[in-house]
């Protein structure tokens, strides 16, 4: 299946006129930036660019979708010559993944004709708006979690394909695991998972339940205590796998009394060494509020794959320079209130000061930047249109975690509160 027809009607009622009146193949420059932050957040996480250079490399117009196309009188025939025909040639730079963002970061560069890079404009807004806020979101439970693993086991609440997309995301942000089989397939991230209420309930009594899934999987298995009366639960887990049992998870109930509780019972039954794993709606909020308590992990599904109340992370996708008629370039950006747009190629740039970041310079037109002025953000992502090695696949995954780790170590450590404030870095045009 090609990637070609998720997009938008008008991305090609666009080129059709374009290309009929001779300026589809005027060289132009598009960004990828959020004009702000969801309400009260500090910083955004770049997540999805693995992802969209993928679906680009597949960004193909089959016979069949040539043929929907010429049924459904979308274009004219000349048009759908150019679409068979269909390369992306141009060059694409960007943040890295998991580079942070703030509002006006260019966090995509699309240098080409204007009729070839126009068209991504629907592709790369589903993939980095969904990723990126999937990602900021987990990148704040990653903080609140204080070293404590999280694991992303929000599956059955978003599209199937999403749920791949999310659990990619939230490893990249610093999650552990994902309950996500075919996130592991096609992207390496590890995955876990033991059993649920249905299993239990599948048995004639919980403990033997717990004695088969022993038996299966072993004493340093997880065991799901609170399908019935979590304290018998307990009891009956350390019967069924004596007190080397790996874990109990929990989920229901007042967690912050509850865990308090269960971590008493198993000490006082003599499994030290059990784990307590805690999941049940938790958000960042949630996750924080059990700092003082003895958790040792978390599950976290609803809350991460809808990016925690920000389930899109409003980005936009516009042009901001061409080349005029005299071959020079010729800044454009919309003047609309309340959606105005910087024009110009740009060159941004993270201010560092004494290896904290203290600002989002924007040097605008392109200019040279001085070596002295900090860490430069732009990458290559594709040059005349091939993908730079290593940016794909479970590669490129392990790579964007890193750079995450490293990105997110130079914030102020403010940046990183739950409370609502303004963003951690001023975004500054030069």
């Amino acid at each position: 299946m090609t990637s070609s027809l998720l997009t938008d009607r008008y991305e090609l009622t666009m080129i059709d006129a374009a290309l009929r009146d001779g300026r589809g193949h005027e060289v132009s420059v598009f960004e990828l930036f959020a004009r702000r932050l969801p309400t009260g957040r500090r910083y955004g996480v770049v997540a999805g660019t693995g992802r969209f250079l993928e679906l680009l490399e597949d960004f193909r117009f089959s016979p069949d979708d040539l043929a929907f196309l010429r049924r459904e009188r979308v274009v004219h025939d000349d048009t759908l010559d150019w679409l068979e025909a269909y390369r992306f040639s141009g060059t694409i730079r960007g943040y890295a993944e998991g580079e942070l963002y703030f509002p006006g970061s260019p966090i995509l560069v699309i240098a080409g004709g204007f009729a070839e890079a126009v068209m991504l404009e629907t592709l790369a807004l589903s993939v980095f708006n969904f990723d990126s806020a999937v990602a900021s979101a987990a990148a704040r439970m990653v903080s609140a979690a204080g070293g404590r693993p999280l694991s992303e086991m929000g599956s059955r609440r978003t599209g199937e394909r999403s749920a791949i997309a999310a659990a990619r995301a939230a490893w990249l942000a610093g999650f552990s695991a994902t309950s996500n089989l075919e996130a592991g397939r096609i992207w390496g991230v590890p995955t876990m998972g033991t059993a649920a209420h249905a299993f239990t309930l599948l048995y004639r009594d919980e403990q033997e339940a717990f004695r088969a899934q022993v038996a299966a999987m072993g004493v340093g298995t997880t065991l799901l205590v609170d399908t019935y009366d979590i304290p018998t639960g307990v009891a009956n887990a350390v019967a069924a796998a004596g007190t080397s049992l790996g874990a109990v998870r929990i989920d229901s109930g007042d967690l912050g009394v509850v865990v308090r509780q269960v971590r008493e019972q198993l000490d006082s039954l003599g499994a030290t060494g059990t784990r307590i794993v805690v999941t049940n709606d938790l958000d960042e909020y949630a996750i924080a509020g059990l700092r003082a308590a003895p958790v040792d992990s978390y599950g976290v599904g609803t809350s991460l794959v809808t990016g925690s109340g920000s389930p899109a992370a409003g980005m936009v996708y516009k042009l901001v320079a061409h080349l005029g008629d005299d071959g020079g370039w010729l800044p454009v950006g919309k003047r609309s209130e309340g959606k105005a747009t910087v024009g110009g190629r740009k060159q941004p740039v993270r201010a560092l000061r004494g290896g904290v970041a203290v600002s989002e310079d924007i040097h605008v037109e392109d200019p040279p930047v001085d070596a002295d002025a900090g860490r430069p953000l732009l990458v290559d992502l594709v040059v005349d249109g091939a993908t730079v090695p290593g940016l794909t696949g479970p590669e490129g995954l392990v790579r964007a975690r890193e750079h995450h780790a490293s990105a997110i170590a130079e914030l102020p450590v403010e940046a990183l509160s739950l409370a609502r404030g303004e963003p951690a870095l001023p975004t500054r045009y030069l």
